[in-house]
C-alpha cells in the first residue's frame, strides 16, 4: 500500500465518521437526512476499495438511494413545524463520553478479532469444491451452496417487511407523490435503459465474477422507485394486477423452497442441488429472487402509506 492510497483509506474513514455523526445530532432532519445518504455513497467508496464492486452498487442503490428517498418521503409527509428536531446538546450531554469510551473500545476489540482470524480462511476449501457448485465464482457459490439457507431467510425477512409495511393500513393504498417534481419523468426516461441493462449484467456475471440477485435487485428497485416517484407506472396500481403483484413478490421465494425441497427429495438433504442440475437451478433462483426484490423494494412505496 503507497502512501497515497493510505492516505486515500485514512480520508474515505474520516469522512465516515464525520458524515455518520452528522447524520445522527443534526437538529435539521433535512439536513440529516442529505448527511445520511451522502455516508451512503461514501459507503459505497468503501466497497469499491475493498474489491467489492457488487456490494457498492447495492450500497449506492439501497442506501442512498431506496432508504434515502424514503426518508424524505417521510419528511415531506411531516408537519412543517417537526422539520427541525431537538437541539442534540440537550440529550446527548450525559452519554457522550460513556459513548465514545464505549466505541473506540469496541473498534479496538473489532481489530483485535480481525487481526486473530486464520489466514487465508476458507478461501482453499471453497477453491476445492467449486466444480461441483454450478458457478465458477466463489462468493456465488458460498451464498446459493454453502450458506444457502441464510440466503433464503434473507428473502423471506425482506418479503416479511413489505407485509408488515403493507399490514399499517386497513386496505392497500397506491402511493402518490406529495409534490409535483417535473424533472423526474425526464430523468426517468433518461436513465431507464440503464437500470434494465445493469441489472441484466450483474445477473450474468454473477455466475463467473461479483454480482448476483441481490445487487441486481437492488439497481432495478431503484430504477422502479424511480418511476415511482415519476409517477409512470399508474397500472401497477389498478386492483386487476394486485394478485399477480403479489404472487411476483414471493416468487423468488417460493422458488428458492422449491430448490430446496427438490434437493431434499433427490439427495435427502435440504437445499442440496444435485450437480447436474446445480447451473440451472442456480440461475431460475437467481433471476426470480433478483425480480422479488426489486417489487419487494417498490412495494415499499407503492402502498406503503398508512391510511390517514
Amino acid at each position: 500500500m503507497t502512501a497515497l492510497t493510505l492516505g486515500f483509506d485514512l480520508l474515505l474513514a474520516a469522512g465516515l465518521v464525520w458524515l455518520g455523526w452528522q447524520a445522527l445530532f443534526l437538529p435539521r432532519r433535512f439536513a440529516a437526512v442529505v448527511h445520511f445518504m451522502a455516508f451512503n455513497l461514501l459507503m459505497a467508496l468503501v466497497w469499491v476499495r475493498l474489491e467489492a464492486p457488487d456490494i457498492a452498487l447495492a450500497e449506492a442503490a439501497i442506501g442512498a438511494g431506496v432508504t434515502g428517498a424514503l426518508l424524505l418521503t417521510a419528511l415531506g409527509r411531516l408537519p412543517s413545524a417537526a422539520a427541525v428536531g431537538s437541539h442534540p446538546q440537550q440529550w446527548h450531554r450525559y452519554w457522550r463520553y460513556p459513548a465514545i469510551f464505549a466505541a473506540c473500545v469496541g473498534a479496538g476489540w473489532l481489530a483485535w478479532g480481525v487481526q486473530r482470524l486464520p489466514r487465508p480462511g476458507l478461501a482453499a476449501e471453497v477453491t476445492a469444491k467449486l466444480d461441483a457448485t454450478g458457478v465458477s465464482h466463489a462468493v456465488t457459490a458460498v451464498l446459493l451452496n454453502i450458506r444457502a439457507l441464510d440466503t433464503l431467510l434473507e428473502v423471506a425477512v425482506m418479503l416479511g417487511a413489505v407485509m408488515l409495511v403493507w399490514s399499517l393500513g386497513p386496505a392497500l393504498r397506491p402511493f402518490a407523490p406529495a409534490t409535483s417534481l417535473p424533472g423526474l419523468p425526464a430523468l426517468s426516461r433518461l436513465l431507464h435503459p440503464l437500470f434494465l441493462l445493469v441489472p441484466t449484467y450483474l445477473l450474468w456475471r454473477g455466475a463467473h465474477a461479483p454480482g448476483g440477485a441481490f445487487p441486481a435487485g437492488a439497481v432495478l428497485g431503484a430504477g422502479g422507485i424511480l418511476l415511482l416517484l415519476a409517477d409512470r407506472v399508474g397500472w401497477m396500481q389498478q386492483p386487476r394486477f394486485k394478485p399477480l403483484l403479489r404472487l411476483l413478490l414471493v416468487a423468488g421465494l417460493a422458488l428458492f423452497l422449491a430448490v430446496g425441497l427438490g434437493g431434499l427429495l433427490l439427495t435427502g438433504t435440504f437445499l442440496a442441488i444435485p450437480q447436474a442440475l446445480a447451473k440451472s437451478a442456480i440461475l431460475a433462483v437467481e433471476v426470480a429472487t433478483a425480480l422479488s426484490i426489486a417489487l419487494m423494494l417498490m412495494a415499499l412505496y407503492l402502498y406503503g402509506e398508512p391510511a390517514r
